[in-house]
């Protein structure tokens, strides 16, 4: 599933973006 990670560049939304890629999905920032 696309998600989109709206801050996906700073501290939390980064650590966001890891846990969903590992998760299969794909992080849009």
């Amino acid at each position: 599933m696309r998600v989109l990670v709206a801050g996906g560049a700073g501290y939390i939304g980064s650590h966001t973006c890891k846990a969903l890629a590992r998760a299969g999905h794909q992080p849009i920032v």
